[in-house]
Protein backbone atom coordinates (compact mmCIF):
# COMPACT_ATOMS: atom_id res chain seq x y z
CA UNK A 1 0.00 0.00 0.00
CA UNK A 2 1.32 3.12 -0.89
CA UNK A 3 2.39 6.34 1.12
CA UNK A 4 -0.41 9.25 1.70
CA UNK A 5 0.59 12.15 0.38
CA UNK A 6 1.38 13.71 3.59
CA UNK A 7 3.25 10.89 5.03
CA UNK A 8 5.35 11.01 2.15
CA UNK A 9 5.60 14.98 2.94
CA UNK A 10 7.09 14.04 6.38
CA UNK A 11 9.85 11.95 4.64
CA UNK A 12 10.90 14.10 2.18
CA UNK A 13 11.52 16.67 5.19
CA UNK A 14 14.26 14.10 6.82
CA UNK A 15 15.78 13.57 3.45
CA UNK A 16 19.17 15.03 3.06
CA UNK A 17 20.83 12.61 0.08
CA UNK A 18 19.48 13.05 -3.50
CA UNK A 19 20.87 9.99 -4.20
CA UNK A 20 18.28 8.63 -1.46
CA UNK A 21 16.21 4.99 -3.03
CA UNK A 22 13.49 6.40 -1.19
CA UNK A 23 13.72 9.57 -3.25
CA UNK A 24 13.56 7.38 -5.97
CA UNK A 25 10.87 5.63 -5.14
CA UNK A 26 8.93 8.78 -4.73
CA UNK A 27 9.42 10.22 -8.09
CA UNK A 28 8.76 7.26 -9.82
CA UNK A 29 5.08 7.84 -7.88
CA UNK A 30 2.64 9.46 -10.47
CA UNK A 31 0.46 11.36 -8.38
CA UNK A 32 0.72 14.93 -8.70
CA UNK A 33 0.41 16.02 -5.37
CA UNK A 34 3.72 13.67 -4.88
CA UNK A 35 5.38 14.84 -7.88
CA UNK A 36 5.42 18.47 -6.51
CA UNK A 37 6.52 17.78 -3.31
CA UNK A 38 9.65 15.49 -4.84
CA UNK A 39 9.75 18.77 -7.08
CA UNK A 40 9.86 21.51 -4.44
CA UNK A 41 12.65 19.20 -2.41
CA UNK A 42 15.09 19.35 -5.24
CA UNK A 43 14.41 22.98 -5.40
CA UNK A 44 15.13 23.37 -1.48
CA UNK A 45 18.23 20.89 -1.72
CA UNK A 46 19.49 23.06 -4.76
CA UNK A 47 19.36 26.26 -2.38
CA UNK A 48 21.06 24.46 0.50
CA UNK A 49 23.34 23.35 -1.86
CA UNK A 50 24.27 26.92 -3.19
CA UNK A 51 24.27 28.24 0.18
CA UNK A 52 27.24 26.01 1.51
CA UNK A 53 28.75 26.15 -1.55
CA UNK A 54 28.89 30.18 -1.30
CA UNK A 55 29.57 29.52 1.92
CA UNK A 56 32.74 27.63 1.71
CA UNK A 57 33.95 30.44 -1.02
CA UNK A 58 33.44 33.08 1.73
CA UNK A 59 35.67 30.68 3.98
CA UNK A 60 38.74 30.84 1.73
CA UNK A 61 40.58 34.05 3.11
CA UNK A 62 40.42 32.28 6.92
CA UNK A 63 41.13 29.07 5.69
CA UNK A 64 44.25 30.60 4.16
CA UNK A 65 45.20 31.81 6.96
CA UNK A 66 44.36 29.00 9.47
CA UNK A 67 46.92 26.69 6.92
CA UNK A 68 49.72 29.01 7.87
CA UNK A 69 48.40 28.57 11.91
CA UNK A 70 47.32 32.17 11.73
CA UNK A 71 43.67 31.12 14.66
CA UNK A 72 42.77 34.23 16.05
CA UNK A 73 41.54 36.19 12.79
CA UNK A 74 39.09 39.37 13.42
CA UNK A 75 36.78 40.01 10.76
CA UNK A 76 36.27 43.60 10.57
CA UNK A 77 32.79 46.17 9.02
CA UNK A 78 31.14 49.80 9.43
CA UNK A 79 27.83 50.44 9.11
CA UNK A 80 26.52 54.34 8.77
CA UNK A 81 29.45 56.08 6.58
CA UNK A 82 26.46 58.04 4.56
CA UNK A 83 23.84 59.21 6.87
CA UNK A 84 23.06 62.83 7.73
CA UNK A 85 22.71 61.82 11.62
CA UNK A 86 23.50 59.42 14.25
CA UNK A 87 27.40 57.50 15.02
CA UNK A 88 29.56 54.83 12.61
CA UNK A 89 29.37 51.94 14.12
CA UNK A 90 31.94 49.03 13.49
CA UNK A 91 32.08 45.70 14.66
CA UNK A 92 35.25 43.23 15.15
CA UNK A 93 34.57 39.48 15.05
CA UNK A 94 36.37 36.29 15.54
CA UNK A 95 34.98 33.21 14.45
CA UNK A 96 35.89 29.62 15.44
CA UNK A 97 37.15 27.62 12.88
CA UNK A 98 34.54 25.27 12.82
CA UNK A 99 31.87 27.55 12.74
CA UNK A 100 29.36 27.17 10.19
CA UNK A 101 27.30 29.78 9.32
CA UNK A 102 25.61 28.71 5.95
CA UNK A 103 23.32 31.47 4.47
CA UNK A 104 25.38 34.69 5.99
CA UNK A 105 26.05 37.83 2.93
CA UNK A 106 26.58 41.00 3.53
CA UNK A 107 24.47 42.39 5.87
CA UNK A 108 22.58 44.75 3.01
CA UNK A 109 21.61 41.66 1.26
CA UNK A 110 19.63 39.83 4.18
CA UNK A 111 16.35 40.61 5.43
CA UNK A 112 16.43 41.71 9.43
CA UNK A 113 14.64 38.48 10.15
CA UNK A 114 17.94 37.00 8.84
CA UNK A 115 20.16 39.49 10.66
CA UNK A 116 18.79 39.45 13.60
CA UNK A 117 19.51 35.63 13.66
CA UNK A 118 22.89 35.53 12.50
CA UNK A 119 23.65 38.12 14.98
CA UNK A 120 22.36 35.41 18.33
CA UNK A 121 24.32 32.72 16.29
CA UNK A 122 27.26 35.12 16.48
CA UNK A 123 27.00 36.55 19.57
CA UNK A 124 26.77 32.59 21.25
CA UNK A 125 29.34 31.10 18.78
CA UNK A 126 32.19 33.63 18.02
CA UNK A 127 35.22 33.52 19.94
CA UNK A 128 34.99 37.34 20.53
CA UNK A 129 33.05 40.00 19.36
CA UNK A 130 33.38 44.05 19.86
CA UNK A 131 31.71 47.09 19.07
CA UNK A 132 33.03 50.41 18.43
CA UNK A 133 31.49 53.68 17.12
CA UNK A 134 32.48 57.18 16.34
CA UNK A 135 30.08 60.12 17.29
CA UNK A 136 28.44 62.59 14.71
CA UNK A 137 30.68 65.02 16.73
CA UNK A 138 33.53 63.07 16.46
CA UNK A 139 32.77 62.85 12.81
CA UNK A 140 32.04 66.49 12.43
CA UNK A 141 35.58 66.97 13.88
CA UNK A 142 38.25 64.27 12.37
CA UNK A 143 35.85 63.90 8.87
CA UNK A 144 34.10 60.51 8.12
CA UNK A 145 36.96 58.62 6.92
CA UNK A 146 38.87 58.84 10.18
CA UNK A 147 36.01 58.40 12.62
CA UNK A 148 35.24 55.15 10.54
CA UNK A 149 39.16 53.85 11.09
CA UNK A 150 38.23 55.47 14.67
CA UNK A 151 35.34 53.26 15.23
CA UNK A 152 36.90 50.09 13.89
CA UNK A 153 40.23 50.05 15.84
CA UNK A 154 37.61 51.09 18.90
CA UNK A 155 35.34 47.41 17.78
CA UNK A 156 38.99 46.72 17.54
CA UNK A 157 40.12 47.05 21.66
CA UNK A 158 36.96 45.53 22.69
CA UNK A 159 37.98 42.23 21.78
CA UNK A 160 38.49 39.56 24.65
CA UNK A 161 41.21 38.30 22.97
CA UNK A 162 43.94 39.59 20.84
CA UNK A 163 43.41 39.12 17.04
CA UNK A 164 46.27 37.71 15.02
CA UNK A 165 45.49 39.11 12.14
CA UNK A 166 42.28 41.23 10.28
CA UNK A 167 40.57 41.14 7.69
CA UNK A 168 38.56 44.64 6.66
CA UNK A 169 36.31 45.40 4.49
CA UNK A 170 38.33 48.17 2.12
CA UNK A 171 39.89 49.57 5.10
CA UNK A 172 43.34 49.64 6.33
CA UNK A 173 44.11 50.58 10.08
CA UNK A 174 47.13 52.09 11.89
CA UNK A 175 47.64 49.23 14.00
CA UNK A 176 50.22 46.52 14.85
CA UNK A 177 48.75 44.04 13.89
CA UNK A 178 48.77 42.26 9.89
CA UNK A 179 46.18 42.83 8.00
CA UNK A 180 44.20 42.28 4.77
CA UNK A 181 41.83 44.92 2.93
CA UNK A 182 39.10 43.56 0.85
CA UNK A 183 37.29 45.11 -1.74
CA UNK A 184 33.68 44.28 -1.27
CA UNK A 185 35.14 41.98 1.89
CA UNK A 186 31.13 42.00 3.29
CA UNK A 187 30.32 39.63 0.43
CA UNK A 188 33.62 37.98 -0.03
CA UNK A 189 34.60 36.68 3.92
CA UNK A 190 32.75 35.15 6.19
CA UNK A 191 34.23 37.13 8.98
CA UNK A 192 33.91 40.28 7.86
CA UNK A 193 29.92 39.56 6.98
CA UNK A 194 29.96 38.30 10.45
CA UNK A 195 31.01 42.01 11.46
CA UNK A 196 29.08 43.72 8.46
CA UNK A 197 25.69 41.83 10.26
CA UNK A 198 26.41 42.56 14.20
CA UNK A 199 27.18 46.64 13.31
CA UNK A 200 24.25 46.96 11.07
CA UNK A 201 21.58 45.47 13.75
CA UNK A 202 23.58 47.14 16.41
CA UNK A 203 23.62 50.96 15.04
CA UNK A 204 19.23 50.04 13.61
CA UNK A 205 18.71 49.89 17.43
CA UNK A 206 20.58 52.69 18.44
CA UNK A 207 18.44 54.37 15.91
CA UNK A 208 15.53 53.31 16.83
CA UNK A 209 16.17 54.73 20.33
CA UNK A 210 16.94 58.36 18.50
CA UNK A 211 13.23 57.77 17.98
CA UNK A 212 12.37 57.71 20.96
CA UNK A 213 13.71 60.61 21.63
CA UNK A 214 13.23 62.73 18.86
CA UNK A 215 10.00 61.49 17.23
CA UNK A 216 9.80 64.32 14.53
CA UNK A 217 12.56 62.93 12.64
CA UNK A 218 11.66 59.17 11.50
CA UNK A 219 14.72 57.88 12.31
CA UNK A 220 13.44 54.52 12.74
CA UNK A 221 12.26 54.19 9.33
CA UNK A 222 15.28 55.90 7.45
CA UNK A 223 17.72 55.69 10.05
CA UNK A 224 19.45 58.66 9.50
CA UNK A 225 19.89 58.87 5.64
CA UNK A 226 18.85 61.91 3.38
CA UNK A 227 15.81 60.33 2.98
CA UNK A 228 13.11 63.33 1.61
CA UNK A 229 11.08 62.89 4.81
CA UNK A 230 14.14 63.09 6.72
CA UNK A 231 15.21 66.34 4.85
CA UNK A 232 11.59 68.10 5.49
CA UNK A 233 11.68 66.79 9.44
CA UNK A 234 15.08 68.88 9.46
CA UNK A 235 13.14 72.07 7.22
CA UNK A 236 10.77 72.04 9.78
CA UNK A 237 12.13 70.81 13.54
CA UNK A 238 15.35 72.11 13.18
CA UNK A 239 19.02 70.29 13.58
CA UNK A 240 19.91 68.09 16.41
CA UNK A 241 23.17 67.29 18.09
CA UNK A 242 22.77 63.89 16.58
CA UNK A 243 23.15 65.50 13.07
CA UNK A 244 25.94 66.01 10.90
CA UNK A 245 27.02 69.39 10.75
CA UNK A 246 30.16 68.70 8.38
CA UNK A 247 27.46 66.77 5.72
CA UNK A 248 25.46 68.47 2.78
CA UNK A 249 22.76 69.81 3.55
CA UNK A 250 23.11 70.20 7.48
CA UNK A 251 26.36 72.13 6.18
CA UNK A 252 24.35 74.91 4.15
CA UNK A 253 21.67 74.97 7.19
CA UNK A 254 24.13 75.97 9.59
CA UNK A 255 25.88 77.95 7.28
CA UNK A 256 22.75 80.18 6.84
CA UNK A 257 22.16 80.57 10.08
CA UNK A 258 25.30 81.61 11.19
Amino acid sequence: MSLKIDEIKNKLNELTDPSSELLKEFESDQRIGVQKLVAKWYREHEKKEQARLKFLKMMEYEKNLYMQNVKLIAGVDEVGRGPLAGPVVAAAVILAEDTELIGLDDSKKLSKEKRQYFVKRIKEEAISYGIGMASSSEIDEINIYEATKLAMKRAIEQLKHSPEHLLIDAMKLPMEISQTSIIKGDATSISIAAASVLAKETRDSLMCELSLKHPNYGFEKHMGYGTKEHLQAIEKHGIINEHRRSFAPIKEQVNSNT
